[in-house]
């Protein structure tokens, strides 16, 4: 049995990278794998054992033997056959929404390519390993989100992408540089001495986190990245990328047990859950709304990892990648339907023009509300539960239950503008065919029993909480409470005039108005590079090498030539002194 996981992770890796030629073939390779993936699992359920294998020393330092080491653990045994699941039926659903494209099967490969990246960061047990994978679903998510390079938006917003990415690197850089001069690469060697850990590398990974999983202060690139197409969207923010954060500070977790860490990491996500719920609740692009949701949730995963609840913020990152999944390739197919219209407000009517696609959005919905038994409140309610837990997070617990009515506010807003009332624009409708269904119809399966199906797993490991029946019930009443606050904007500002809007809601809807510093120094740095160079070039090089250098080059002939110098005042002068002293001199002869 111990020979199954490594031999099914080689496989996969090696399968994904020949099946990119045809997407058919990609499909059903993904689904194969999938099935296979669940092998090692049930053995792991079984046995909670974890298995390390490791190649020979490839290079080999005075500290350090650098080799390839997959780990095969709850986390990475878990992972993969989600994210292969999830890959699956997103490939599936691109066959149809990318058919025009002319790069169709460039595209599948490029997701696939994503998905052995993310594989990469889960399986690595060293920190080189990390770093590739790290690096390369990085560099995926720019070739991805550029993908329509045509368009400036989408230029612009994988460039955000890359360069938010890129400031969040630097902490792991320093955190990988810290490890390397102090302790080991390898991460089960450095979980064996983690008591030696210093603030540095903790900062760095904290700092790495924040850029890829798009926390508060690094987060506009994430709502930028909705101009790739919606496959990419749905496959970045569920199972690729965005996780990789939060799943770096999951398997490093030990490492990370300092009071301070823990503080930062609390307020760190509190704070973003509740302003990107926020931020949600007053964009109208469904794109948008859906990915400043995914913020949001990323948030309360690092809140878990602040309440040193590492398995919980595990278990909401399955459980949530099913839902977000599903939600951004149902707004996908209304998209396509709407010839590309996003904004909610131009929808209407489409659970009559599209029913299965509706009735699937709004499950998802549901589930990311944390409606109950459906799987995102298996996680979303445990988490509120395991914060209540405490006198001390009283703060936390507030800002996560404003969140969690602005949540239910915004999925509900979706759910009545787009789906409800008449049609708003004119309908390209498209049969609901298996390419829409079969993805849509797996993912939804998925969200309404993973929750459950992760209920009976290892994963749940917290203690059972006795409480008053209120504090139980507070995550369901802040969510009702979200839905009844939506029904009722949304009746009474339906026939409602255009109004100025106010600070607080520009402000949310700005993203705090993170995009006008990078816009104001980048602006500021290219005029003020614009004037000195332009300056340099007019006083400098056009004068130095313009009239002033032709009349300095010219000087040394003219001193050959003549003794003529052009001192007209000194020559008048002297004229005029030696005649008035020949003159003068004269003068007594002439007497």
């Amino acid at each position: 049995m111990n020979l199954i996981a490594p031999t099914i992770t080689m496989t996969i890796i090696i399968s994904l990278t020949m099946s990119a030629i045809k997407p058919k073939m990609a499909k059903n390779t993904l689904m194969l794998l999938f099935t296979l993936s669940l092998i090692p699992v049930n053995h792991m359920l079984n046995n909670n054992s974890e298995l390390t294998v490791s190649s020979t020393p490839m290079i080999t330092m005075a500290t350090e033997n650098i080799n390839i080491s997959i780990t095969l653990d709850t986390l990475s045994l878990l992972f993969i056959p989600v994210a292969l699941f999830i890959t699956w039926s997103i490939t599936e659903f691109s066959t149809w929404y990318m058919s025009t494209d002319p790069d169709n099967n460039k595209f599948i490969s490029y997701l696939l390519t994503f998905l052995i990246a993310m594989m990469l960061i889960i399986t690595a047990n060293n920190m080189y390993q990390l770093f590739i994978g790290w690096e390369a679903v990085g560099i995926m998510s720019f070739l991805l989100i550029g993908w329509w390079h045509g368009r400036q938006d989408a230029n612009s917003a994988a460039l955000q992408a890359i360069i938010y990415n890129r400031i969040g690197d630097i902490g792991l850089i320093v955190a990988t540089a810290w490890l390397m001069t102090k302790s080991s690469m390898n991460i089960q060697e450095l979980l064996n001495q983690y008591e030696t850990t210093s603030l540095i590398p903790m900062m760095g990974l904290l700092a790495a986190a924040t850029g890829k999983s798009a926390q508060f202060g690094l987060h506009p690139w994430l709502p930028s990245a909705m101009e790739g197409p919606t496959p990419v969207s749905a496959l970045l923010h569920s199972s690729t990328m965005v996780v990789a954060g939060i799943f770096l500070l999951i398997r490093l977790h030990p490492m990370l047990n300092n009071k301070t860490m823990m503080t930062m990491s609390l307020i760190l996500g509190a704070t973003t859950t509740m302003f990107a719920a926020a931020s949600a609740s007053t964009h109208l692009d469904i794109k948008k709304i859906i990915a400043l949701s995914t913020t949001s949730q990323l948030g309360l995963m690092m809140t878990m990892i602040g309440l040193n609840q590492p398995t919980l913020a595990f278990l909401h990152m399955v459980t949530h990648s099913f839902f977000k999944a599903l939600l951004f390739l149902c707004s996908g197919s209304f998209i396509h339907n709407l010839n590309n219209e996003q904004d909610i407000r131009m929808m209407g009517g489409l659970m009559n023009t599209s029913p299965m696609t509706a009735s699937f959005l709004v499950i998802a919905n549901l589930s990311l509300m944390g409606m109950p038994f459906l799987s995102g409140f298996y996680s979303k309610d445990t988490i509120i539960e395991t914060m209540m837990n405490s006198h001390t997070n009283s703060w936390t617990i507030t800002i996560t239950l404003v969140a969690t009515v602005l949540s239910a506010f915004y999925s509900t807003q979706i759910i009545i503008t787009a789906l409800t009332g008449y049609p708003r624009i004119t309908i390209n409708n498209h049969k609901e065919m298996k390419n829409i269904l079969y993805p849509l119809t797996r993912l939804m399966t998925a969200s309404i029993l993973a929750g459950y199906m992760m209920k009976i797993s290892t994963l749940q490991t917290t203690s059972t909480i006795t409480m008053p029946k209120t504090i139980k019930l507070t995550a369901l009443i802040a969510m009702m409470v979200g839905i009844a606050l939506s029904k009722d904007i949304s009746y009474m500002t339906n026939q409602s005039k255009p109004h100025k809007l106010n600070v607080l809601y520009t402000l949310f809807n700005q993203m705090a108005f993170f995009n006008i510093p990078h816009r104001a120094i980048t602006m500021g740095t290219l005029k003020m590079s614009q004037q000195a160079s332009t300056e340099l070039v007019d006083l400098w090089t056009l004068e130095s090498w313009g009239p002033k250098g032709l009349s300095n080059s010219l000087i040394h002939t003219i001193h050959l030539s003549t003794q003529q110098k052009n001192l007209i005042k000194n020559y008048m002068t002297t004229f005029t002194m030696t005649v008035m002293i020949s003159l003068i001199l004269m003068a007594p002869k002439w007497s």
